[in-house]
């Protein structure tokens, strides 16, 4: 395996791993992390970054994932997918989606 495609891997003193990635998501995608991180930052009562919401996005699905009813001990838990977004609209611009996407962060969409 070649080690540039291969992301680092680092244990931390909590028990859990670390692990870094570069993902290329449609803005849209990324306002709406944006939006998980003001729910997460409100009511956590400080500043929460993208990392911690994606983080946190991730192993609410996950935990929801292993409680599914119905399940039966030890059979392996569905995928969680994610609904794709469907659009009627046609297509922006990128430099549009971004300046959207960045509004709905801020909040002043």
């Amino acid at each position: 395996m070649n080690d540039r495609a291969t992301p680092a891997m680092h244990a931390l003193p909590d028990g859990e791993a670390e692990i870094a990635l570069v993902l290329r998501l449609p803005w849209e995608d990324v306002a709406r992390l944006g939006q998980e991180a003001g729910r997460l930052a409100a009511q956590r009562q400080r500043p929460v970054t993208l990392d911690e919401a994606v983080s946190h996005r991730l192993r609410s699905a996950r935990s929801a994932a292993h409680a599914r009813p119905g399940a039966q001990p030890g059979e392996q838990p569905a995928p969680v997918v994610a609904p794709a977004p469907v659009s009627s609209l046609p297509p922006r611009p990128p430099g549009e989606q971004a300046r959207q996407a960045i509004d709905r962060i801020n909040g002043t969409a």
